[in-house]
């Protein structure tokens, strides 16, 4: 390659192309690149729908210009969320609510947060995820003001299902009812504050809520009436309640099994107790009747079964639950002629010889 003799601006022949090339111009255009660029990045670029990213929430797409329910501080932030609230904008409400919560969580607006995300779900009919987020407010803030209000509330919702209000899946599609949720509602209601207002009638809603249930559970009502009678023991009307609703499910339970005398026991007794205990009780009367119609029933079975035995010349057999009729109910209809067939089945059973066994 040959020069012209000029040391700077001296033209040499391209190899590729075969023009001349300056090093001015290469110069030059360095700076209008430079140029062009920093004017390209200079213009900001928005995108319709940016995806933001914060940390305490996540990411999340925002409206161009950022959102107008948003507060830098958790005052401004809550006030947001409760004036959306007072005009039924319920979902600015919930988005400004829970971002109190996740952003501050220590704050002194955020149990209040909390408590306005359950309102919003319940003013919308979703009592199952309002009874949740009522939950999370004791869970996380069991210091909050208002805890017995709020017990209430969840009360309340669990009275509703226990009345036949449809759960529903997702919060949309109603399923129907759920004994089985109930249950868990009012146990976690007591065990917020087992000895609070509403904890009492909560434990006996459970019982009542074995007895709604499609296939009756007698005796696990009569268990959590038993159980409402022993811890409420100091509440009078509670426990005396308790008790009788006990023997009325055990004697519901002896009416569905034709020979199991031991449920009827139980009734018996739990009716027993009820008259010694609390003797003032205007159902006091109603109780020994019910006693009379177990025992009867009782005595009834006994006679059966005796029956039973001596069709088969189980002498000694029908001896026992003959003998076991005028135990259980001695003025029954039974009685008289249990008293005849003991007996004959006496003289028969000593001149029956007894039978040799190799």
């Amino acid at each position: 390659m040959k020069f012209d003799g000029r040391r700077v601006g001296a033209r040499f022949p391209l190899p590729a192309s075969g023009g001349l090339f300056r090093l001015e111009d290469m110069k030059c255009w360095s700076i209008r690149l430079v140029l062009i660029l920093s004017m390209v990045l200079a213009v900001p670029y928005r995108c319709p729908a940016p995806l933001i990213y914060r940390v305490g929430e996540g990411w999340s797409y925002e409206a161009v210009g950022g959102t107008k329910w948003e507060r830098a501080r958790a005052k401004d932030q809550m006030e947001v969320a409760q004036e959306a609230y007072d005009k039924k904008q319920f979902s600015v409400a919930t988005k400004a609510a829970r971002r109190v919560v996740k952003r501050w969580p220590f704050s002194d607006y955020a149990p209040q947060a909390q408590y306005l995300m359950a309102r919003v779900y319940a003013m919308n009919g979703n009592d199952e995820k309002a009874f949740k987020e009522y939950q999370k407010l004791i869970e996380k803030y069991p210091k909050v003001e208002n805890y017995q209000e709020v017990l209430k509330k969840q009360y309340d919702i669990a009275n509703r299902y226990l009345a036949g209000e449809w759960f529903k899946l997702w919060g949309v599609i109603p399923i129907g009812p759920s004994m089985d949720k109930t249950v868990a509602m009012y146990e976690k209601v007591i065990k917020n504050g087992q000895f609070s207002e509403v904890a009492p009638q909560a434990q006996l809603n459970i019982g009542a809520a074995h007895e709604k249930r499609y296939f009756k559970e007698y005796m696990k009502a009569a268990q959590a009436y038993e159980k409402a009678a022993d811890r409420y023991h100091d509440l009078p009307k509670v426990a005396a309640e308790a008790q009788f609703k006990t023997g009325t499910a055990y004697t519901k339970q002896a009416r569905t099994a034709e020979y199991d005398q031991s449920v009827a026991g139980k009734a018996i007794a739990a009716f027993s107790d009820f008259n010694v205990l609390y003797p003032d009780d205007p159902r006091v009367s109603e109780a020994q009747k019910i006693i009379a119609t177990l025992k009867t029933e009782q005595a009834r079975g006994s006679y059966a079964i005796a029956k039973f035995y001596e069709k088969r010349k189980r002498w000694n057999g029908a001896l026992i639950y003959y003998n076991e009729v005028l135990v259980k109910d001695p003025n029954s209809i039974y009685a008289s002629e249990a008293k005849q067939r003991i007996e004959a089945l006496k003289k028969r059973a000593v001149a029956t010889p007894p039978v040799k066994t190799k």
